[in-house]
């Protein structure tokens, strides 16, 4: 008998979300590690993250409830938590660390094929944005936004991600590391 890797029972919970999301009308789209493997980038095994509007929050969380997600409202107030019977978590986000979920950011997302589920998917410029807004003084990491910018570099829009990250120190520091080392042209 075959056991499903954690990435594959991701990718089986993100599936049967984003179906039942899809199947009531819900605008949402994926975001995240998997939204940048789903354009080519590294796998991502921490969970799926789902940005939707905030108005659209609580009837994702009733609907997906009423599927057999187990459902969370954690106290941070910017998401919603739901795990499907494999223990696959999933993140419905509406306010990430940038601001709101708008119709405009949604109206980047592409639809792609991910895992046999066609579904909207952010473009790879706002992926790499929402991950250098994540870069905090106390979580410095950018060996994952370095890999995801290596594998994604043509298809994000470099003006793009400057001009909505440009009060931020990390991401001043994140393009002094990949002008330097090639992976992005130089700011004019």
């Amino acid at each position: 008998m075959r056991v499903a890797s954690e990435f594959e029972t991701l990718l089986e919970g993100m599936r049967k979300a984003a179906g039942i999301l899809r199947d009531s009308g819900i605008p949402f789209a994926l975001a995240g590690g998997l939204a940048s493997y789903a354009r080519g980038g590294p796998q991502s095994d921490h969970d799926v993250d789902f940005f939707l509007k905030r108005e659209d929050a609580a009837r994702a969380l009733d609907l997906l409830g009423d599927a057999g997600f187990r459902c969370e409202k954690p106290p941070e107030g910017w998401l919603y938590k739901v795990y499907d019977d494999k223990g696959a978590m999933i993140d419905l986000i509406f306010a990430p660390n940038h601001g709101e979920v708008t119709d405009e950011l949604l109206s980047h997302a592409e639809t792609i094929e991910v895992y046999a589920i066609e579904l909207p998917v952010l473009s790879a410029s706002d992926v790499l944005i929402t991950k250098l807004r994540a870069l905090k003084e106390h979580e410095i990491d950018y060996e994952p936004v370095m890999e995801m910018a290596r594998s994604l570099r043509e298809q994000i829009d470099w003006d793009y991600v400057h001009e909505q990250t440009a009060d931020s120190p990390y991401a001043k520091a994140f393009f002094t590391l990949v002008e330097e080392l090639g992976i992005a042209p130089r700011a004019a």
